[in-house]
């Protein structure tokens, strides 16, 4: 058993504080749920930010949300939320 699935046994709940659009459509983050014990993720805006910055994957998602009209806090909510992986 590994040392995530020890602790996760006993109880502790493991997070990734470190999510991304690429990490879930490359399969990275199911990859720690099932590998690694991952119960919860999180971000801020500032991870997101580097999130966005560091990829192209967020781009069109960005113009479709701008061209709706959304911006600020209420276009970074909509990118967040579509980060959310199901069943999480």
């Amino acid at each position: 058993m590994s040392a995530t699935a020890d602790l996760h046994a006993m109880g502790q709940s493991i997070w990734l504080d470190n999510i991304t659009r690429d990490m879930l459509n490359e399969g990275t983050i199911k990859d720690f749920i099932d590998t690694m014990s991952v119960t919860g993720l999180t971000s801020n805006p500032s991870i997101f930010q580097k999130a966005i910055a560091g990829s192209r994957e967020y781009d069109d998602s960005i113009k479709t949300h701008l061209e709706a009209g959304l911006t600020g806090e209420s276009l970074f909510f909509e990118l967040a939320i579509e980060d959310l992986p199901p069943g999480l």
